[in-house]
């Protein structure tokens, strides 16, 4: 139970400050201006979440169909 609770805290807002800092996911001049280390974070935070929704939807995918 701990293991899932530090699991799911670290998922949750290990990047939170970053993320908050830079505002919303946007595709185009999201980080205009910043340098090259903020730029290929924020490109790794926009993948890690299209990652989390596409497990999410097969996920869902996967329930429904073992319905």
């Amino acid at each position: 139970m701990r293991a899932r609770i530090r699991k799911w805290w670290h998922d949750t807002f290990n990047d939170w400050a970053f993320r908050s800092m830079i505002g919303p996911s946007q595709t185009r001049n999201a980080v205009h201006g910043a340098d090259k280390y903020a730029r290929d974070y924020w490109k790794r935070d926009i993948e890690q979440r299209k990652q989390f929704t596409r497990e999410q939807r097969e996920r869902r995918r996967q329930q429904r169909a073992a319905r």
